[in-house]
């Protein structure tokens, strides 16, 4: 099994739900993203997000597309995400790492490095799996085979949009988890009704037979804590995006901790499955 496969299992022998942060690589500082992944295992973390700059960030809410544009503006490209992995790697092989971002860098990352390259390397610097947020189940199949053939598993989101068909898609070729958009609109809204979540994992759940983690509009522990009694895992990215840009270089670590840890918290108060 791969890093993120034995992560949710382990997790759900356990009875617990997963916590999966998102940040941006590069921000708010482009030296600091392997020592906030550091705080952010610490602070109860069980996978990470890391977010690859873009310029046309379509799916991403103005916290996350600032963030982007203040890490492209430090010359954060895949090359210096795939830096921050290594780094990372050299302390810790265990908490697995999912890049989320779009399909322009990896084209770019494969047209200038060879077809399928950009997969080796990042599975050499110790990535577990790919979310590209506009690479479509149907539209992919080759590429997530190449994914799955370099021990990377391929997450892809659904929405309350979602056809059945674009579900089964998904469930036929996704592994590790799927990342359920919680609300129709972009990361950081804040209109988020847990209710309608409930409602729809069920049926997520008929053609998905992987773990479903819940994002968009998850903002604190109240809200985290609302998700966590019907997903399998809680990701939350924009609220952690806004508490670190206010951090200075040497709290920012402290800081992705600290909030970490509150969420944690609020995850282990649910009853045991």
């Amino acid at each position: 099994m791969s890093r993120i496969q034995t992560c949710l299992a382990a997790l759900k022998a356990r009875g617990r739900k997963a916590l999966i942060p998102y940040v941006t690589t590069g921000d708010p500082f482009a030296d600091a993203t392997p020592d906030v992944m550091h705080g952010l295992v610490a602070g109860g973390a069980d996978i990470i997000e890391l977010g690859v700059p873009f310029s046309d960030p379509m799916a991403d809410g103005p916290v996350i597309q600032q963030a982007g544009e203040r890490a492209l503006a430090r010359g954060i490209g895949l090359a210096q995400v795939l830096d921050a992995v290594r780094a990372f790697r050299a302390t810790d092989d265990q908490t697995p790492v999912v890049l989320m971002g779009y399909a322009n860098p990896v084209e770019r990352w494969d047209g200038r490095h060879g077809e399928g390259s950009f997969v080796a390397a990042a599975a050499a610097a110790g990535v577990d799996g790919l979310l590209i947020v506009d690479y479509p189940p149907e539209e992919c199949e080759v590429f997530a085979a190449h994914m799955k053939a370099a021990g990377l598993d391929p997450i892809f989101l659904l929405a309350p949009t979602s056809t059945e068909q674009r579900m089964a898609d998904v469930g036929r070729i996704a592994t590790g988890y799927v990342y359920y958009v919680s609300l129709k609109g972009v990361t950081g809204a804040g209109h988020l009704d847990t209710e309608a979540v409930a409602q729809m994992l069920p049926r997520i759940r008929q053609h998905v037979h992987v773990p479903v983690g819940v994002g968009f509009g998850i903002r604190d522990a109240a809200t985290a804590k609302a998700v966590g009694r019907v997903a399998d895992a809680v990701v939350i990215g924009s609220r952690l995006v806004q508490i670190l840009q206010l951090q200075s270089r040497e709290n920012v670590a402290a800081a992705a901790r600290a909030f970490m840890a509150e969420i944690r918290q609020a995850l282990d108060e649910l009853p045991e499955e």
